[in-house]
């Protein structure tokens, strides 16, 4: 006999395991749906192990001589990555046990296993899991995203040896590579890439655009270029791979074939969403290319069906999901909401880090905004000072003169993934400058450069 179920959620990552808890939460019967684990790729195979990994570069870097500016040194530090491993894994299971325990405190049913569409009829969504039969009075579509691997003459076999990597494998590794190449010069291979040329891998990273980070500020990307190139990572530009070899990547540059020797490869190309292989088109719902589209409610063409996180599309980003998941379940527990992107922050966590969010001076320019923009450097704050010998960071505010509101907020320097969070809230409840400045932040504090920057 089926269950029928008040809400079905397809897929266990930040949209799908917070849209069960706070549906839960919210007195609706829901069953959450996932094939690997609780978390999805964000807790087990990206935004989280990737930090537990960075954190541990970032300690390592300090004993193996950066101390030293700051009067500390330390003799003979080593890097375990066995040991690394261990403790993001240790990391990873204990969130994924929380999130395990936040589903039965709010009475949400997990099924583990392939979930798959059969379709729908008068009384909801059917889905098949192990056998079994489910109805979903609604249903919501959080099938994430996959990494990328574009048809490369050689790149299908390497990652069926081992030789190439995704975001997945690289995050097992127990081995340093001698000689680490980064295909790719986003968010994900970036941070692989300081991640490993930290624990002492040459590093090369082989990018198609003319700039890394891509959509990030264009000067705050070159500065963090500038970084890692002082640390030794090798960045070629404009470059297009044309062949994985057996110890190799090939890459055309200003028409010359090159070819860079590695002992592994990370494909951080980008990534689709998922939405083939489950039944999706059984419920014909319209797409934009191979994402599921949605209006600011969350919702699909099709009535009862509801789609978030990388699936739609939209931004990718762990918190992205998270907030169009609870816009999905307001609505659907009689709270009015929507879904608004134009104050969601990112953050390369990087070292130094990079963060942003709203428009960049550039786009706001595209956008016809009358733009004003304040830039100053990170030395304007006293804590940076004394915290980062010889930084370079920066803050770019980007101002709308017409109405006197923030509508962007750019940084590179440790701290800003903890600060970006404030300037968003700025760009979501629209303050205007002059409320801004009345506003108290704790000194020394980092945070105080977003106030340096306006009173410039």
């Amino acid at each position: 006999m089926e269950k029928v179920y008040d809400l079905i959620v397809l897929g266990g990552g930040p949209a799908g395991y917070l849209a069960g808890e706070r549906a839960g939460h919210a007195g609706l019967k829901s069953l959450v749906i996932e094939k690997r684990a609780l978390g999805g790729v964000c807790l087990n195979e990206g935004c989280v192990p990737s930090k537990a990994l960075l954190n541990s570069a970032k300690i390592f870097d300090y004993c193996n001589g950066h101390g030293e500016a700051y009067g500390v040194t330390a003799q003979n530090a080593k890097i375990d990555q066995k040991k690394v491993i261990a403790r993001k894994n240790k990391v990873v299971a204990t969130l994924v046990g929380g999130i395990g325990m936040q589903m039965s405190k709010n009475k949400v049913d997990v099924e583990m296993g392939f979930g798959e569409i059969l379709g729908k009829d008068e009384n909801g969504f059917k889905l098949k899991v192990n056998d079994k039969e489910f109805v979903g009075k609604k249903l919501l579509i959080a099938t994430g995203s996959e990494a990328v691997l574009p048809p490369i003459p050689g790149l299908k076999e390497a990652y069926e040896r081992g030789f190439g990597l995704t975001n997945r494998e690289v995050l097992d590794l127990e081995e340093i590579p001698k000689d680490f190449v980064v295909i790719g010069g986003g968010v994900i291979g970036l941070e692989m890439a300081s991640y490993f040329n930290s624990v002492g891998s040459k590093v090369t990273v082989i990018e198609m655009l003319d700039h890394i980070a891509g959509n990030t500020d264009a000067e705050i990307g070159k500065i963090l270029q500038k970084n890692y190139e002082k640390k030794g990572v090798t960045f070629k530009l404009s470059c297009k791979v044309t062949k994985i070899g057996d110890d190799y990547v090939e890459y055309e540059e200003n028409g010359k074939l090159n070819k860079v020797h590695a002992d592994k490869v990370l494909f951080s190309i980008g990534r689709r969403p998922v939405t083939k292989g489950f039944g999706l088109e059984k419920l014909c719902p319209e797409m934009d290319r191979a994402a599921i589209k949605t209006d600011d409610h969350g919702r699909t063409n099709i009535s009862g069906l509801y789609a978030a996180g990388d699936v739609n599309g939209v931004l990718m980003l762990a918190h992205t999901a998270y907030r169009e998941s609870e816009v999905i379940i307001n609505n659907l527990s009689g709270k009015k909401d929507i879904m608004r992107y134009n104050a969601i922050p990112s953050v390369i966590y990087t070292n130094p880090e990079v963060a942003s969010v709203g428009y960049t001076e550039a786009d706001a320019k595209k956008a016809g905004f009358n733009v004003e923009v304040k830039k100053v450097s990170m030395m304007f704050s006293g804590r940076y000072v004394a915290e980062n010998e010889g930084g370079d960071g920066i803050c770019k505010v980007v101002l709308d003169k017409d109405t006197n509101r923030v509508i962007g907020v750019q940084m590179i320097g440790n701290y800003s993934s903890e600060i970006i969070y404030g300037a968003a809230m700025m760009i979501e409840t629209e303050l205007k400058v002059d409320d801004i400045k009345e506003l108290v932040f704790p000194h020394p504090s980092v945070s105080e450069i977003i106030r340096e920057a306006l009173f410039s």
